[in-house]
């Protein structure tokens, strides 16, 4: 039997060891879980002692955030480490387990986030009082200690459900990155510059619009979906804006030229004027546009010239 080994009340950093294990350690995608006091070790008859996968009274056993191992980093001063960290340096170490790019880096980042929380580095976070901090995955693992108090499988069930799904998160992100540094196209707006590129990951409107683009487009080459957003207002901008009646972005003047350009294709234009669809994963059943992103562009451009 394989086991992996960690503290009771496990944290994010134990939780993403074992997630790590079960994830990226050939045959431990279904070794169970056992829960010991901090710092303490699994009882039994050590055959096999010392090293990253242990043999106790026949078993495979690793342990991880606990028990001064391998995997275990409290004897060491050391806050760019962690039992996280640990087990992602042995699986890049050992070669053939982690070879896709883009699967790497997102691991690698995510790792670096675990690190940094679980050394209490978001003391120095920008805003670290904002409310946005108290949704990440830290403060609600916090609070599923509050709902489902000494329940220590739940906490490690939960905590591997979220870090698969931040791993498809983190991979779309790295991947965006990618899309928008081969593929992206440049182009000017009467309100400033725009980013258009074509891709099935919309994560790269999210990377663009935080980049400082005034306004990003897709193009899902796989339906001609077009998704296009200008730059929001903040809450504070929001309101002087509609006190003082200031001229805003407003996409109507490029949701009616374009369905002008293409009737066929259908056009959403949101009650922000700052959204503009040509279809969703939200109502399927919109139609796509034939229009490819130059043409889109050059509607962009023209009112510029107007």
């Amino acid at each position: 039997m394989k086991i992996i080994v960690t503290h009771k009340s496990p944290d994010m950093d134990g939780i993403t060891s074992i997630w790590l294990i079960r994830k990226f350690f050939p045959g431990w995608q279904d070794a169970q879980v056992r829960f010991v006091m901090a710092g303490e070790k699994l009882e039994g008859r050590y055959d096999k002692k010392g090293d990253y996968i242990e043999r106790i009274n026949s078993n495979e056993v690793v342990h991880v955030d606990t028990g001064f191992g391998k995997f275990d980093h409290h004897q060491l001063e050391d806050c760019n480490v962690s039992a996280a960290s640990l087990v992602f340096d042995y699986i890049l170490a050992s070669g053939n387990i982690l070879q896709n790019e883009i699967k790497q880096e997102a691991l690698k980042r995510i790792v670096s986030v675990v690190v940094q929380d679980d050394h209490f580095q978001e003391v120095y976070y920008k805003d670290t009082l904002a409310l946005y901090h108290d949704v990440s995955l830290f403060r609600i693992m916090d609070g599923l200690k509050l709902e489902f108090p000494g329940n220590d499988d739940k906490y490690v069930e939960i905590g591997i459900l979220c870090l698969n799904a931040l791993f498809h998160t983190f991979e779309n992100r790295v991947w965006a990155e990618h899309e928008m540094k081969d593929k992206a196209v440049e182009f000017k707006t009467q309100w400033g510059q725009g980013m258009a590129v074509e891709t099935v990951n919309d994560m790269v409107l999210d990377i663009a619009q935080k980049k400082g683009y005034e306004v990003v487009m897709r193009k899902d080459p796989n339906n001609g979906f077009v998704r296009i957003k200008a730059k929001p207002c903040s809450s504070y901008e929001f309101e002087k804006k509609k006190n003082k009646k200031e001229k805003n972005v407003d996409l109507t003047n490029i949701y009616e030229q374009l369905k002008k350009m293409d009737p066929q294709a259908t056009w959403f234009l949101h009650v922000s004027k700052k959204l503009l669809l040509n279809g969703s994963s939200k109502n399927p059943k919109m139609k796509g546009t034939k229009l490819t992103l130059p043409k889109i562009i050059e509607v962009f451009e023209s009112f510029m010239k107007k």
